[in-house]
């Protein structure tokens, strides 16, 4: 049974996963893809390689206020599935599936059901806030994704 804690929406790209899981595992291609309007950029990363198990990014964020924050790659599938979490203990989570030649299947999904601040998550409205996010994210993340495969200026 899938828990009341995680919540997550998917989109079909016209590419093969790969093109996506780069975007994905590059923190500097977030910015271009969020649809929360609340990352700002990159504010350090092990630059000029995609990120990989373990690996540690920060990045420029601003909800209200500006404020950094230092995720850790925690789940990772090389062109299948990369996840990371922060301080807080949830976790933004992108599975791929190329189920037909050249499409995929991208499901994001943010899961707060291992954070000790799960509570307090849901009593200032992050699950529908970050449900609207992801809702506007995947689109973003599809049209990029295209725009690389056909080799069109982004």
């Amino acid at each position: 049974m899938a828990s009341p804690r995680i919540i997550s929406d998917s989109v079909v790209v016209d590419t093969p996963p790969a093109v996506v899981f780069a975007i994905l595992a590059d923190p500097r291609a977030h910015l271009e893809i969020d649809g929360s309007k609340s990352v700002q950029g990159v504010a350090s990363t092990q630059s000029g390689r995609k990120l990989a198990l373990g690996d540690r990014f920060g990045m420029r964020m601003k909800i209200g206020l500006p404020y950094t924050v230092r995720n850790t790659v925690v789940e990772y599938d090389d062109n299948r599935l990369i996840a990371w979490q922060h301080f807080a203990k949830h976790t933004w989570r992108y599975e791929l599936d190329e189920f037909e030649p050249g499409r995929t299947r991208v499901i994001e999904s943010w899961d707060w059901s291992r954070s000790p601040y799960a509570r307090l998550i849901e009593l200032v409205g992050f699950p529908s806030r970050n449900r609207k996010g992801i809702a506007a994210s995947l689109p973003k993340l599809k049209a990029l994704a295209e725009q690389r495969a056909a080799g069109s200026p982004v």
